[in-house]
């Protein structure tokens, strides 16, 4: 039994979720979001609240259960709050700037990182050493961020390079004499 796709998701104020042909779409002031629902569950909308029940005790209708339930949470928090991902840059030197539509990054390479960003993301820049990515999709925003990181990961030795604000990079010691 699936403890998280029991609990029927809430739609708040100002947030319009129908589905048609089975496909779920939610609507809120941030856009517009789509899922196309698995034919292992049941997916109702009534009384502000999107309720999700497998069809049959089959692995893969159990399976479905949680995964849609957590899928359309995901797009309902998406459409009304939207989701952001903040990144870190350390080290001497190293920075980003938004130009146009694309960050560019220096990061210790002897040439610019320049990142085009993709549509439905927004990506800021507060202080030259901070990446902020916002947008609708939480699998999206964590995939550019997670893009983003990976051109220069933080080293364990004076962590350098790009993190996430709440990482905490494991710390090695350097070489004796």
């Amino acid at each position: 039994m699936s403890r998280i796709g029991k609990y029927p998701v809430e739609i708040p104020a100002g947030v319009d979720v129908a589905i048609a042909g089975g496909i779920l779409t939610a609507r809120g002031k941030l856009g517009e979001m789509r899922l196309p629902l698995s034919p292992h569950v049941t997916t109702t909308v009534d009384d502000g609240r999107v309720s999700v029940v497998p069809i049959g005790t089959a692995a893969q209708a159990r399976m479905m259960w949680g995964t849609t339930r957590s899928l359309v949470a995901a797009m309902v928090k998406g459409v009304s709050t939207g989701y952001s991902k903040t990144l870190e840059i350390t080290g001497t030197g190293y920075r980003a700037s938004v130009q146009g539509s694309n960050l560019v990054m220096n990061l210790g390479y002897s040439h610019d990182v320049v990142y085009p960003i993709p549509a439905g993301i927004k990506i800021t820049t507060p202080r030259p050493t901070a990446i902020t990515v916002e947008g609708v999709d939480k699998q999206r925003v964590g995939q550019v961020a997670l893009d983003i990181r990976n051109f220069r990961a933080p080293e364990p030795y004076k962590g350098k390079g790009v993190r996430y604000d709440n990482e905490v990079i494991r710390r090695k010691e350097g070489k004796k004499k």
